[in-house]
């Protein structure tokens, strides 16, 4: 791959999206020539999308950037069914409710990285929902069924891994193949889009609908694939001891968001900045080259250009100086998150119930953990005993910091 036309694959090459592709040089040349349309599809399973979803959301504003026009696709079809990808189970099945809450709390993630509107490089968000809760049954199966085969359906990773440990596969998941080449089928019709993009645990599904595209409509479509984002360690993009990291701010503060960059591993600085921020590729160089402790400002770049990109300049900004007070300073920061708890309550409540309350663990069972290995602190003093309790002297102008080990903080506040 590489000695792309297109600014879009250059861009995507360079800062190291790709992975895989079809029909590559027709792909670069349908990109160098007009407006290049993409679209990714993203389930409504939660309210928000976490940092997992991020190299996605990039790729499109990439695109944007390059001249291209970005398709948001939320699935409110397909969530109905489920992605059995990757999956070693079935996912739950959500109510149409639970699923439109879902759709208006996504929306939020996206707008701060695209352009939203009705010009020919504006994005626009579409829900597969409008075309596949009308489907008749027979007619799916007699136009889009007869142009799958089972052979092929089978060899796919989950598929195959799932029959091979004999856990149940259902039929319902089995269509799930069918339903995401449809859409991309859809979108070729209706939006004249010409690429899917996607992690490469949808290749399999992308491929389907490249193949659907070429044999209903005789039309050519591309697929791209990007890795899937793992830490220098191995673990799970996004996924951290106290849960995802979410992109809407009510579930996670800009500070945490900032917090979670600036705890990135050593080996990751370089590779997350060309992936999550627009710093030009010079100054990335120069930043993935400090080496020692000036690593540390390599980290603080990262943090800081992410959560501009999310939240705003300035709250990347109250982030850094907050940061700056409790580490350097053993301050409390005003930008820390704040738990509100009524007065009354607070006076002789569990610290450990406190840590719970305030996020910083999962269970009260898990706070008491935290303080019998000497890793929870007070007011910047350690906590010995886990049946210890809150007092009105541990509130300073109404307000108690708590600490989970060096990097985690959070303020309980009297209201």
């Amino acid at each position: 791959m590489g000695n792309y036309k297109s600014e879009f694959l250059k861009t995507l090459s360079e800062r190291g999206y790709i992975k895989q592709v079809t029909h590559e040089a027709e792909l670069d040349a349908y990109c160098a020539g007009g407006v290049p349309t993409a679209y990714i599809g993203f389930d409504a399973t939660a309210d928000s999308l976490h940092v997992g979803s991020l190299v996605g959301i990039m790729m499109l504003r990439r695109l944007q950037q390059a001249g291209g026009k970005p398709i948001v696709l939320m699935g409110g079809g397909t969530t109905k069914v489920g992605d059995p990808t990757d999956k070693e189970k079935s996912r739950p099945i959500l109510t149409e409710a639970q699923i439109a809450a879902n759709i208006a709390g996504i929306r939020k993630a996206f707008e701060p990285f695209l352009t939203f509107g009705d010009g020919p490089t504006d994005a626009v968000m579409v829900n597969n929902d409008d075309w596949l809760n009308r489907l008749g049954y027979i007619e799916f199966l007699r136009d889009i069924g007869k142009l799958f085969t089972i052979n092929t359906m089978v060899k796919q990773d989950t598929v195959a891994r799932r029959l091979a440990n004999e856990q149940p596969y259902t039929f319902l998941e089995f269509n799930y193949m069918l339903l995401q080449s449809y859409d991309f089928l859809e979108l070729a019709r209706r939006n004249n889009c010409r690429i899917q993009m996607g992690g490469s645990d949808q290749w399999g599904n992308i491929v389907g609908g490249v193949d659907l595209n070429h044999k209903a409509d005789g039309r050519e479509v591309y697929g791209l694939t990007t890795n899937l984002i793992t830490t220098a360690s191995g673990g799970k993009m996004g996924k951290t001891a106290d849960g995802a990291v979410w992109l809407n701010a009510d579930k996670r503060s800009p500070y945490e968001y900032w917090q979670f960059w600036r705890n990135t591993e050593d080996a990751d600085v370089g590779r997350f900045l060309k992936l999550f921020t627009d710093l030009p590729m010079d100054e990335i160089a120069r930043l993935e080259a400090l080496e020692g402790a000036q690593i540390n400002d390599a980290k603080v770049a990262l943090a800081d250009a992410a959560t501009a990109l999310l939240h705003g300049a300035e709250a990347a900004r109250e982030s850094r100086e907050t940061a700056a007070k409790v580490f350097e300073q053993g301050a409390a920061g005003d930008a820390l998150p704040t738990v509100e708890i009524a007065s009354g309550e607070i006076e002789g409540m569990l610290v450990a119930a406190a840590f719970t309350a305030a996020g910083l663990t999962e269970s009260n069972g898990a706070a008491r953990r935290l303080i019998k290995q000497g890793a929870a602190k007070l007011n910047d003093v350690t906590v010995s005993d886990q049946n210890a309790v809150l007092s009105a002297s541990d509130l300073e102008d109404g307000v108690a910091k708590l600490s989970a080990g060096k990097k985690r903080h959070a303020l309980v506040k009297a209201i």
